[in-house]
């Protein structure tokens, strides 16, 4: 299958894939798994690796499946376990109290939503949102037993505030490698000051959401819900007085710094094409798996001081039992990803991206849109989209420095619409904030679309003033 009825069929696929995890209570990996099944049965993916006269290779069905759902462990899934590691460490250490506490005083106790989307706009700079959900949801979990305040309005605060600096602002890759290929590689420094601008809507619209949906969601995790029978609900002091003592501020904060600290300095790095051994070491230090290893030694030196060393094989297991179902759904995600990939949909979206090219400023925020929502990847999506504008600009008219930048813009708006089922993101902010996969759809999913469009308006507001 190939064009519109490939179209409809991912529309069909995602509907079927919704339901049978809201609706019918299937586990988000089975749906998932069966509907990426099913849906490359309908594309015609061949059952089994074919060669094409040319001599290239078509994968067959079970190896797009395996190659999904591996590619997901590869790229995020040690991330993913480390991240998770660590924040064990600092809820069995008592250090994420003391951030909390530290956050607290920092903007008081009547704001944590706020302290929550300013950290996650923050740390998302250097960090991949992903990575930075797992760092900071220790505090943002400290933060809801400290505050008593809305679980589901602090978490939407934490996805939103990291989301809209991982699409607009530069070291991020997404950014970087959108405004390489529209050739304003050069001039990060506009790209950076137009997406902190960018951000600024994104912001405000996720902050404002969060207070509504807040009101109708309520987490497994949210302080004012009803305990279960038998379960015993311990007050904040309560909990501090079984730690004894907290740990102090700066090693408390060592595990989740040092990680974000590194990775921005590979990022710089890489930015600055910096050379030799220095720089070598620079990107190795700034990889995700080894920035996040160095955290979790530091974690280890926090449990040293706290002399809970012995507790380390325990914290290691349970975080282990606990980010298994995770990674199984987030890989399940990466397959529906690459049969969508492999199925030629992209490619046929690229090939009617003239149809669009009328709308101007919004085109690259459609295309981008489209390509997110249909694959989950929103690096993917800029990527691709700032490939396909690429010979477009001098077309569409906004070949101009300033235009360019807010194309970026725009494409960065269109990869945040909308994040769901397939994308990982969707399933680390779901799981970690103790959400079911329905609530996820209202908090996350709608939170993006929101978000996305927020950004796209200021976007458009630029274009009116800065052409």
């Amino acid at each position: 299958m190939s064009g519109l009825g490939l179209i409809i069929a991912f529309i069909i696929a995602v509907i079927a894939m919704i339901l049978a995890i809201s609706k019918l209570k299937v586990h988000p990996f089975l749906a998932i798994m069966v509907i990426s099944l099913l849906l490359g049965l309908v594309a015609g993916i061949p059952l089994v690796d074919t060669k094409k006269p040319d001599g290239t290779t078509v994968m067959g069905l079970a190896n797009v499946i395996g190659a999904g759902f591996s590619g997901t462990f590869t790229s995020i899934g040690i991330v993913i376990i480390l991240g998770a590691l660590v924040g064990t460490i600092l809820e069995e250490t008592g250090a994420a109290f003391k951030l909390a506490d530290m956050v607290i005083h920092v903007v008081g106790p009547d704001h944590p939503d706020v302290a929550m989307l300013i950290m996650g706009w923050v740390v998302s700079i250097p960090v991949f949102c992903d990575s930075g959900f797992v760092i900071l949801n220790p505090i943002r979990r400290a933060l809801v037993q400290r505050t008593r305040k809305s679980s589901v309005a602090m978490t939407v605060c934490l996805a939103g505030g990291l989301y809209a600096s991982h699409v607009f602002i530069p070291p991020t890759p997404g950014p970087i490698a959108a405004a390489n290929s529209l050739g304003i590689g050069d001039n990060l420094l506009l790209v950076m000051g137009l997406g902190a601008l960018v951000s600024i809507p994104a912001l405000i619209a996720t902050y404002l959401y969060a207070g509504h949906i807040s009101k109708k969601v309520r987490a497994a995790d949210e302080a004012d819900v009803e305990p279960a029978d038998g379960e015993i609900v311990k007050t904040y002091d309560e909990i501090l007085k079984e730690y004894g003592r907290l740990p102090n501020g700066a090693l408390s904060l060592s595990p989740i710094v040092v990680p974000i600290l590194l990775m921005a300095l590979g990022s710089i790095a890489s930015m600055a094409k910096w050379s030799g051994f220095g720089a070598q070491l620079c990107n190795f230090l700034g990889t995700p798996i080894i920035a996040l290893a160095v955290g979790t030694l530091f974690g280890v030196w926090l449990l040293v001081d706290m002399h809970k060393i012995d507790h380390f094989y325990d914290v290691t297991d349970k975080t282990l039992k606990t980010v298994g179902p995770i990674l199984f759904i987030t890989a399940a995600g990466g397959v529906l990803g690459k049969v969508i990939a492999v199925s030629g949909m992209v490619q046929y979206i690229t090939s009617n991206a003239p149809l669009l090219q009328s709308v101007g400023i919004f085109f690259p925020f459609l295309l981008a849109a489209i390509l997110k929502t249909a694959q989950g990847s929103s690096t993917v999506a800029i990527t691709t989209t700032a490939g396909i504008m690429a010979p477009l600009m001098t077309v569409l008219g906004l070949q101009s420095p300033v235009s360019t930048a807010l194309t970026v813009m725009a494409i960065g708006a269109g990869a945040m619409t909308v994040s769901h089922a397939n994308d990982s993101y969707f399933w680390v902010v779901t799981n970690f904030g103790s959400m079911t996969p329905e609530q996820g759809y209202k908090t996350q999913t709608m939170n993006t679309l929101i978000e996305g469009l927020a950004s796209m308006v200021g976007v458009f507001v630029l274009s009116l003033i800065l052409h």
